[in-house]
This record gives structure tokens, C-alpha cells and sequence, in this order.
């Protein structure tokens, strides 16, 4: 078969097939008495070998080594393979949201473009110093998109520069951005899912609070508590189960015992956290650190159900948590 037909049946343009034997990809196994190239049935299986091979990736040189060596084996190229797929599907899948970005900020020339396109790379950078600036610099400049302000502070370690991309955040005033927080509180990881939780904290609005209130359900010990003891600031009684069990439990009890506090300005509702604080000192397992803990808690809280249960706790045989309760009704006699 001439060349011209192995082009046509082959998909292969004939100038393609000068450059395989070329290469000594696949040399035509005769010639005609004029001396044109002749391919056989065993060529023209080749062909369709390399161009399988071109499909997976593969280089001409790769290819040739996989059917040229007897001994070569395939498991190691394609694995290699995949990584370099993955990779590229990757680096493909970052210009997309980069690009994605850039048009959400809806940039009106090409200077915006390249101010937007600057700032991304500042807020990637490995210096925490130009991070933090590209962060502030976001809340006055050209607006960073939120979508990758949120990306930015889940992936922030810096203490410092976490704060400013919350603060930005905060600023924003983004409809979208408690929703993006609230995904990330479903990540594998569990910083990720802490740094969310933090950002839903520090954002105002309506949208930000129903989402901490659906955090106080999360499987995630961490991610309850912190929405928790933003949702006391912003008077959620639905927190004050969890704030009472962190108060117990000693984690960040301080903290909660403020947030109950806050959150007792009425009588019914002080009424229920004395009572939920008072249920737990009568558990068996409320140790004498747990007791005291829970007598600090009460002070905060106004109401008869306090004053009985602090009354209670001067007579406990911890001493300290006695002598705790003792001046706490002195000071209260004294308000």
C-alpha cells in the first residue's frame, strides 16, 4: 500500500509518516520498481500502535522505546503518566479559577486585569509580610473576588495575616461569602474547617448567623464551640447547650461563661441557663474542677435559680469551690 492510501486509511497525513521514519518510528517494508514507499499489513498495525500511544500522552520517543524494547515494561510509564496528567489538570484547573475570579471582579480594561492578576499572586505568596499587605491592600484597591479572599484565609497558617483576610472578609459585605465558609466547613481537614468556622465568626449579617447556627450540629467538636461562642455574642440562645457542655468540660470556659452572661438579659432566659448550669453540678461525674468552673459561670447569671444554686455550692465539700461560691453571694448581696 502507497503511502497516499496508508495517509487515507490511516488518518495519518503522508508528511507525518515521512517524519515516523524519520525518527524510525515505522520504515516502510519495501519499495516499488519506481521507487515509491510501499507499507505492508504489519506497518500500517504499527502505525495505529503509535497513534494509540500518541492519544495516552506519549512521546515519539517514549513510544518508541515502548515497542522497540523487548523488554520494556509498561506499568511504570503509564504511572508516570497519571502523575503528569494529574499535574497538568491541576495547573489547568488553577488558570480556570484564576481566570474565574478575574471575571467576577468585572474588570473594566486591562489595567484592572493586571492589578487583579497582581494581587492573586501576592495573596499566594511565601512571604507572610506581602500576604498581609495584598490582604489590606484588597479592602481599598480593586476588590479581590471573594471567592478568593475565602481561599486565601482557609489556607492562611499566619496568625496575623488569617486576621486581616477575616477582617477583609468581614468587609467585603459578600453575599456569597458565608455560604463559601459554610462548604469548607464539610473539608477533610480539620484546620480548614476550624480557620472556616473562625471567618463565619468575624462576618455580620444574617446569612453568616443562620450558618453558625447550623454549625452548633457539626460532628466537629472545634467547629461547635466557636459557633457557639459567636453565636452568645450575637444573643443565639440555641448555644447555650454547647457553651454550658465547654464550661464543664473546661474548654475555653471563661470565654462561654461571657457568653452566657450575655446572653441572660432577660429573666426566662437567665431562668434556663442557671438550669442548665445547676442540672450539671448535680451529675455525678461534676468533679470539683467542673464545680467550680459552674459556680464561676452562675455569678454572671441573675435570678433566683442562681442565687439558690451558688447558696447550695457554699456549703460543698470542695473547699474552694466554697469559698468561691461564699464571696460570689457577697458580692451579689452588695449589687
Amino acid at each position: 500500500m502507497l503511502i497516499g492510501e496508508v495517509a487515507r486509511r490511516s488518518g495519518v497525513s503522508a508528511r507525518m509518516l515521512r517524519h515516523y521514519e524519520k525518527l524510525g518510528l515505522v520504515r516502510p517494508s519495501g519499495r516499488t520498481g519506481s521507487g515509491y514507499r510501499e507499507y505492508a499489513g504489519e506497518d500500517i498495525r504499527r502505525i495505529f500502535h503509535i497513534e494509540s500511544l500518541r492519544s495516552l500522552g506519549l512521546s515519539l520517543r517514549e513510544i518508541g522505546l515502548a515497542l522497540d524494547d523487548p523488554g520494556f515494561t509498561p506499568a511504570t510509564l503509564v504511572r508516570d503518566l497519571v502523575g503528569r496528567t494529574r499535574d497538568r489538570i491541576a495547573a489547568e484547573t488553577e488558570l480556570l479559577d484564576r481566570l474565574n475570579r478575574i471575571d467576577a471582579a468585572e474588570p473594566t480594561d486591562w489595567q484592572d486585569v493586571l492589578k487583579i492578576v497582581a494581587l492573586l499572586h501576592a495573596l499566594a505568596s511565601a512571604n507572610a509580610d506581602t500576604r498581609q499587605r495584598a490582604a489590606l491592600t484588597s479592602a481599598d484597591a480593586l476588590p479581590v473576588p471573594v471567592e478568593a479572599l475565602v481561599d486565601a484565609a482557609l489556607g492562611e497558617a499566619d496568625p496575623i495575616v488569617a486576621g486581616a483576610l477575616r477582617w477583609v472578609l468581614a468587609r467585603s459585605g459578600s453575599d456569597s461569602g458565608p455560604a463559601l465558609l459554610a462548604q469548607a466547613l464539610g473539608s477533610p481537614r480539620a484546620t480548614v474547617r476550624k480557620r472556616a468556622v473562625q471567618a463565619l465568626a468575624e462576618l455580620p449579617g444574617d446569612q453568616a448567623t443562620r450558618q453558625l447556627r447550623d454549625a452548633l450540629a457539626h460532628s466537629d467538636t472545634a467547629v461547635r464551640r466557636y459557633a457557639a461562642l459567636a453565636l452568645g455574642t450575637r444573643g443565639g440562645a440555641d448555644a447555650i447547650p454547647t457553651l454550658v457542655d465547654m464550661i464543664v468540660e473546661g474548654a475555653n470556659d471563661t470565654d462561654a461563661a461571657d457568653a452566657l452572661s450575655a446572653l441572660a438579659n432577660d429573666a426566662t432566659t437567665a431562668d434556663r441557663i442557671a438550669t442548665g448550669l445547676v442540672d450539671h453540678l448535680a451529675h455525678p461525674s461534676a468533679g470539683a474542677p467542673a464545680r467550680g468552673r459552674l459556680t464561676q459561670a452562675l455569678a454572671g447569671i441573675p435570678g433566683p435559680t442562681a442565687s439558690r444554686a451558688l447558696e447550695e455550692l457554699s456549703h460543698d465539700e470542695d473547699r474552694a469551690v466554697s469559698l468561691t461560691a461564699q464571696y460570689l453571694i457577697r458580692l451579689r448581696d452588695t449589687e
